[in-house]
């Protein structure tokens, strides 16, 4: 399981593991509950380029990220 400390979002932190390529088992921890499982589930056994490229850039309320760019963030680093 992959950990991600949040920066600039409500919620802080992010697990999930990386499968064959895929996204699987992603929470969050903190933040808008509803939204958040929403992400989440939409997220799930989807090609993590594809979520990076879906969530990229998604700006909440000014703070230049979102709870879904935070995703596209861990992402990146988990596959980097």
């Amino acid at each position: 399981m992959y950990t991600y400390q949040t920066k600039g979002v409500c919620s802080q932190k992010i697990q999930f593991d990386i499968q064959d390529g895929k996204v699987c088992h992603i929470k969050f921890i903190g933040g808008c509950h509803g939204n958040t499982q929403g992400v989440a589930k939409l997220a799930e056994g989807m090609d993590a380029q594809e979520v990076i490229a879906k969530l990229e850039g998604i700006n909440c309320n000014g703070r230049g990220t979102s709870c879904p760019d935070q995703l596209a963030r861990a992402l990146k680093s988990a596959l980097a």
